[in-house]
């Protein structure tokens, strides 16, 4: 048995080829050609860009982004705490000298 090998294509061509299929202004089978990609791939990255378009211009991901940097914020603060209460911890039991 051969074994298929999967090509990778990297997220600026997955882009490219998806906006070239919502313009219609080639089919998929000259997509498919000029690019090297198969019609179903084309379909779905097409189908894919299609559904996340609209979070592209919503609040939701801004929100998210926030919520994002909130957290990690909150965990570096969450790391200096137990760094200081571990350092006062190695003090007490005489690890680190005074």
């Amino acid at each position: 048995m051969d074994k298929v090998i999967r090509k990778m294509h990297p997220p600026a061509l997955k882009a490219k080829v998806a906006m070239e299929a919502i313009k219609g202004e080639k089919t998929v089978a000259e997509l498919s050609s000029l690019y090297g990609v198969h019609s179903t791939q084309i379909k779905q990255w097409r189908q894919i860009a299609m559904e996340n378009i609209e979070g592209m211009f919503s609040d939701k991901r801004k929100h998210k982004e926030k919520e994002g940097e909130d957290l990690i914020q909150e965990l570096y603060q969450q790391i200096g705490k137990l760094k200081v209460e571990a350092d006062w911890l190695k003090k007490k039991i005489g690890l680190i000298e005074r």
